[in-house]
Order: structure tokens, then sequence, then C-alpha cells
């Protein structure tokens, strides 16, 4: 049985259109006109417990919406959503027990107070006993690396050790369900990896479920093998990773290097040329005539060495987005 359920989810704002100048701004004054932005329109998708699911999309596409939406943030224009057995905007107790929401540039964490002192007061917050709190303190602070951190103010950890507090106060009350939108925004590499450890560690000793947005493609290859696409508002996918490169990537990348630098003139014949940097070149060719053009790309140049390769997933996705087609 599925956790989160959504059908038919939109949302939509109103917004004031005004005209420029000063009369524009007097007739906007005392006879405002309206028009609505769907912010999302009519998705549906439903979620198994345990999943890890990314969430993708451009910026304004409509994620971080729908996340407030499936944590009772905001309130849907139409549809239904269920989450954990529970209806979100209700923001029942029971279903805030469940729940958490973490967002990479926000922070619950008081400033200048350690993060210990948050985190009693959220352990407070959700009648979590002492002994409880001291034993998940414990479990959280080895996994995600943060002894001696906690007795330090906020501000005085690094990026990366703040972020790692801010998911341990989110995960104190150990909700069943993640919602994580953009969790490693800022962070640097090894930061980066070390909080995508976790999260896999913490899915696997738990078994929550996980939705996660994010910019960074390293965070959705490494833990999710189900996507979801939104673009516009409108879902555009769901289903594997495989299945996203099968469906919008019918081409590979062929990396030649050879013997002499060539115009780009002269390569275009073989292919959308990518790349090309003295006698390194890269085409794009679809995979159907793949086969054809690796045979005439050999026997025509003078070739050294050459590699295909699949397009990087960012690539297959700013594709997509960019031709908006479903």
């Amino acid at each position: 049985m599925s956790i989160i359920i959504v059908k038919n989810l939109s949302k939509s704002y109103p917004v004031a259109v005004k005209e420029p100048g000063i009369k524009g701004t007097i007739n906007h004054f005392f006879h405002r006109v309206y028009r609505s932005i769907n912010a999302v329109q009519d998705v549906s998708f439903e979620i198994a417990p345990g999943e890890i699911v990314g969430f993708l999309g451009p910026n304004g596409a409509g994620k971080t919406t729908t996340l407030k939406m499936l944590t009772g943030l905001i309130h849907p224009t139409s549809g239904t959503v269920k989450v954990a057995g529970y209806v979100p905007f209700l923001r029942q107790e029971a279903f805030l027990q469940k729940i958490t929401l973490v967002m990479g540039q926000k922070q619950q964490l008081l400033w200048d107070l350690p993060a210990i002192d948050s985190l009693k007061i959220n352990a407070a917050v959700y009648n979590i006993s002492d002994k409880e709190f001291q034993r998940r303190l414990g479990e959280l602070t080895e996994m995600l690396a943060l002894e001696d951190k906690l007795k330090q103010p906020v501000r005085k950890l690094s990026l990366g050790e703040r972020m790692k507090a801010e998911l341990l106060a989110a995960l104190l009350h150990r909700p069943h369900v993640l919602f994580l939108d953009e969790p490693t925004l800022g962070l640097d590499v090894n930061a980066q990896v070390a909080v995508r450890d976790f999260l896999r560690d913490y899915n696997q000793r738990y078994q929550a479920t996980v939705l996660l947005t994010s910019h960074y493609m390293a965070d959705i290859t490494a833990l999710c093998q189900r996507v979801l696409l939104i673009h516009q508002g409108k879902l555009m996918y769901d289903g594997s990773l495989d299945g996203l490169l099968e469906r919008f990537a019918p081409y590979r990348e062929v990396h030649v290097e050879l013997a002499q630098p060539l115009p780009l003139e002269k390569l275009k014949i073989y292919g959308d040329v990518q790349h090309l940097e003295g006698r390194a070149a890269c085409f794009m060719v679809e995979q159907e005539s793949l086969t054809r053009t690796v045979s005439k790309i050999l026997s025509e140049l003078e070739v050294i060495d050459l590699t295909v390769t699949e397009p990087p997933i960012e690539e297959v996705i700013g594709r997509v987005f960019q031709a908006g087609v479903v």
C-alpha cells in the first residue's frame, strides 16, 4: 500500500496585473485586476513505503509548491493528497509526528546557541523522553559524524556541519516520510557525499520514505532508482532513471582523438559536434545510426582513440526541459 497518494493535485495563485505609469498605478489601486498562475497542474503519483524518489525540475517548475502541499503548509486548489493515511493540510499532531521537511536554504537551529539546545527543544516539542532522546541523539550523531560539534554555537559550524545538524534536528522524532528540498545546496563535494551516505544509511536502517529534490544530479543518481520530472507545473515523467535515458536520450556521445586537428566544417558530416579542442572531438549521434557513424569515422579519419558513452543525465534532463515534451 502506498504511503504517499497524490491525485490530480493543482495549485494556482491570483497575481495582480499592473499597467505601467501613473494611470496604471491609480487603476491598480482602485480597480485591481488579477490573473491566475498555475504553479502545479493536475499532478498524480504514488510512492511506496521505503522508496527514495527523486523529484526533478527547473526553477519555478512547481517542486517546492508540491512539497509544501504534501506537508500541509499550503492548501491545494484542487485534487487530493494522502500522506501516511492523513490529509496534510489538516496538520494533525499524529501526521506531524510522521513527516519532516528539510529545506537546504532554510534553517531551524538557533544561530547563536549550541545545536544541542535546539535539539532539546525539538525533543520537548515531540514529547521524546530524556532516555529516548539520548539514545536517538547517540545514533544520529554517530551516523552523521557530529561528535563534539553539537556543543558549539551553530554560527561556528562549517556549512556541511550545519546541514548535518539540521538533518539531525529534522529526524530526531524519527519520521516515516522525509521531504528533502535541496538538502545539499551549497555544500562542497565531500559534504555532499557525507549527506548522501547518511540518507542512504538512514533509509536502510529505518525504512523511511524519501522524496528528494536536488539540482545536483549526483544526489539523484546515488540515491534514487525512480524519478519524477515536473515542468511548468505538469508531471512529465514518472519512472526509472534508466527508463528516462531510454525515453529521452536516444543518442550517444562519441569521443574521438584524431591524429591531427581538423576544422569543424569537416567534422560536422559525422554528427552534431558538441566539443572540439585540438585533436579531441565529441559527437552526439543518434543510437540507431551509431554503428554506421562509428564505422564511417574509423574508415575516413585518422583515429588514435575512440570511445562511446551515454550522455550525462544532467544534459538529458536539460534537453527534456528545453524541449518541453512529455
